[in-house]
């Protein structure tokens, strides 16, 4: 999916920016296209009164350069694989990279939140306005797939198990994080 009309991504937006959010988010719900930028996913809650034992992002085509920060009391490993097309980053041509990143441990109890961080570089592409970052929430009993994308013209406050998703903007500068 390339894009959403407007009204479907002013409503994805205002989802994303409740605080009192039950699902799990990104805490910066917009970022500038082609731009580094820190992604950091809020976990609100466990599985249905269990606590949370791992979170897994899976992470969008294009999306590279993608590093984890590490969780005193979580371990975290990257999973790697092929790209479906090869990228420029730092004037070198890449082909594979993260795709996935995992932290277990913990655990998280279900009455309190946490945040899983990691950088990236956004792709640039003028026709791509919004990522999804598909989340799987495991937990000390049962699991939670945080990867519903709702269709063009569907209102995303329809969606029972969201993913997370990115809003990107074309017109500004870029951000320089690494």
């Amino acid at each position: 999916m390339k894009h959403l009309g407007t009204g479907a991504l002013l409503g994805a937006l205002l989802a994303l920016a409740s605080p009192a959010a039950a699902h799990v988010v990104l805490d910066r719900p917009m970022a500038d296209a082609g731009a580094y930028y820190k992604a950091t996913f809020r976990v609100p809650h466990g599985c249905d009164g269990s606590a949370t034992t791992a979170v897994t992002v899976r992470i969008p085509e294009g999306v590279i350069s993608v590093k984890p920060q590490p969780k005193p009391g979580w371990s975290v490993k990257t999973e790697a694989a092929p790209y479906a097309r090869t990228y420029e980053i730092h004037g070198k041509s890449v082909s594979e990279g993260v795709v996935s990143v995992t932290w277990e441990g913990g655990p998280l109890p279900d009455d309190m939140f946490d945040e899983f961080a990691l950088t990236m570089k956004l792709p640039g592409d003028k026709d791509l306005t919004m990522l999804f970052f598909p989340v799987e929430q495991a937990c000390e009993k049962g699991a939670v797939a945080w990867d519903e994308v709702a269709a063009p013209g569907t209102d995303p406050h329809s969606l029972a198990h969201p993913a997370p998703s990115l809003m990107l903007h074309h017109d500004g500068g870029h951000e320089h994080q690494h």
